[in-house]
């Protein structure tokens, strides 16, 4: 088994307060945000306005974020429960605690006391860790399968992704209707062509390293590389120029659980005639669209579908 794929970033102090600045905005990377819930009826009537607004769509594109692989077993970052929010919870007890530190006599003799929440968060990050870890043992979630679907039927033109997961791929949809924008954790390519190889398996590394693998083309033979970013790792080119032509030219942009905090990926829905936002917890862009969801991403998409007349197969 690999290590977490969070483990293996570098270490990056500003990962909860990424800045962006915007018409003389600053707006950070906040963790661990209150999720909020549309009442039933609220809903209800959202569900019947996108349903409107997709069926009316002549170029309809879908970004996504780590909150629509939360059902898979796979955490997200930034929610209650994410990674950056349990660590930022530990380093603020942390800090918390040294500011309270009692006389040096008295640390000696309780140097060996663990305090209960200590554990528990270390145990909360712990588990979130291991998970990651496990990105082969995830299975595309009912959102998944439910974009690949209405790509097959060509409402949907194109998908951004900011998910290094893979389970896009393994619902089906092909990658040239997708941009992945921070990499994959089963992808690897060659140093030399630039052939992708979609694997069953983690390759193991982040930041373009190489892989221990080559080229199966024998004109090649080149070296092959991770495609995972690392935190100051540029956005693999081709794939964001797709993503900022594929926005330009559309007229819908639904974003499904991400929280818009990382940028570029964050901005882009901004570049379409009008973007729908479906996050449970509030985004940057919130004011911007022209609608907000707040409801678990595949309750969306099984009510979109339901009212498109657009079964999903079991």
């Amino acid at each position: 088994m690999s290590a977490g794929y969070a483990s293996r970033l570098s270490k990056y102090d500003h990962k909860v307060r990424s800045e962006r600045r915007a018409q003389n905005n600053l707006w950070r990377g906040l963790c661990g945000l209150k999720e909020r819930y549309d009442s039933d009826r609220s809903l209800k009537l959202k569900l019947d306005k996108l349903a409107t607004m997709v069926r009316a769509s002549q170029h309809f594109v879908v970004l996504t974020g780590a909150g629509i692989s939360t059902a898979a077993g796979v955490p997200d970052f930034r929610g209650p429960k994410g990674i950056w929010t349990i660590e930022k919870k530990m380093k603020k007890q942390e800090q918390n605690k040294n500011k309270k530190r009692p006389r040096e006599e008295e640390a000696v003799s309780n140097k060996d006391e663990v305090h209960p929440s200590d554990s528990r968060l270390e145990g909360e990050k712990e588990i979130l860790e291991a998970s990651l870890s496990e990105f082969d043992k995830a299975k595309p979630t009912l959102t998944h399968l439910a974009i690949t679907k209405l790509s097959k039927e060509s409402i949907l033109k194109y998908v951004i992704t900011q998910n290094v997961d893979g389970l896009h791929r393994r619902s089906g949809l092909p990658r040239n209707k997708l941009a992945v924008l921070h990499g994959c954790v089963f992808t690897e390519a060659c140093d030399s062509c630039g052939v992708e190889y979609f694997r069953t398996f983690d390759v193991g590394t982040i930041g373009f390293k190489k892989t221990g693998r080559t080229c199966s083309d024998p004109n090649c033979n080149g070296d092959l590389k991770d495609t995972v970013l690392d935190w100051e790792d540029p956005l693999p080119e081709d794939d964001y120029e797709r993503s900022m032509d594929e926005c330009d030219k559309s007229d819908l942009v639904l974003c499904l659980g991400t929280s818009l905090r990382i940028e570029p990926a964050g901005g882009l829905p901004t570049r379409a005639k009008q973007f729908v936002i479906c996050n449970l917890q509030v985004t940057p862009y919130d004011k911007e669209a022209t609608l907000v969801i707040r409801a678990k991403v595949d309750d969306v998409m099984a009510g979109l579908l339901q009212r498109i007349g657009l079964p999903l197969e079991n």
